[in-house]
């Protein structure tokens, strides 16, 4: 089964996610080759000087793609740090590997490819 997870929402965490039956909320994620266009809700292209963005509260809802509205995405990787390696599982991805999550966006997959584009679960600071 092909799972899609992704939807974001602006709202602060506590109050909309324990309503939600099905939904596991994720918070604190930061891009890492865009940022997060918090007026379009897409993905674009990142300001000056600004390395990371932090995403939205990510809604994760399970759910065959065949059966989810499409939509213009990315299949954007997450990755627990930045170094985007790590040894190789028996799953066949590395253990830096989380998983990854659709990011609506107005450009082409390869746009974001091209740039490099992951979120990263923690920053190296």
């Amino acid at each position: 089964t092909n799972l899609v997870f992704f939807a974001l929402h602006g709202k602060k965490m506590g109050k909309c996610c324990h309503l939600l039956c099905g939904v596991m909320c994720v918070q604190g994620l930061f891009l890492d080759g865009a940022r997060w266009d918090r007026q379009a809700k897409v993905l674009a292209e990142q300001k000056p000087k600004l390395l990371h963005d932090m995403l939205p509260i990510i809604w994760l809802k399970p759910g065959e793609r065949s059966k989810f509205q499409k939509k213009s995405t990315y299949e954007c990787p997450v990755y627990k740090t930045s170094a985007r390696r790590g040894t190789l599982s028996t799953t066949g991805h590395s253990t830096n590997y989380v998983l990854k999550i659709d990011l609506p966006s107005d450009k082409s997959e390869n746009h974001w490819i091209n740039r490099g584009l992951a979120a990263l679960c923690q920053l190296d600071d």
